[in-house]
């Protein structure tokens, strides 16, 4: 039986689903999740979008120090440091 995914989690495996980087039975938590909760079929329907939109952006676009201290956070908010979010 497959445990049931709340839309924490969801929102939490988004990023390994779009890379692919999910087992087959999270991805299936995930789509039957998807099927039941119109607000997270429209979290990922956005986070799509704004990834589509930032594969646009070219890397070498952003002053050195916004792209250093932008890569700096999101590591630190990965790592799961606290106050990593905040400035």
């Amino acid at each position: 039986m497959i445990r049931d995914l709340d839309c924490i989690e969801l929102v939490e495996l988004t990023t390994d689903y779009f890379e692919g980087a999910l087992p087959a039975e999270e991805v299936a938590r995930l789509e039957a999740h998807l099927t039941e909760c119109d607000g997270c079929t429209e979290f990922v329907r956005q986070m799509r979008a704004t990834q589509s939109a930032l594969g646009r952006i070219d890397p070498q676009a952003l002053p050195a120090p916004g792209r250093d201290k932008l890569l700096a956070v999101f590591r630190a908010w990965k790592a799961g440091e606290p106050g990593a979010t905040r400035e």
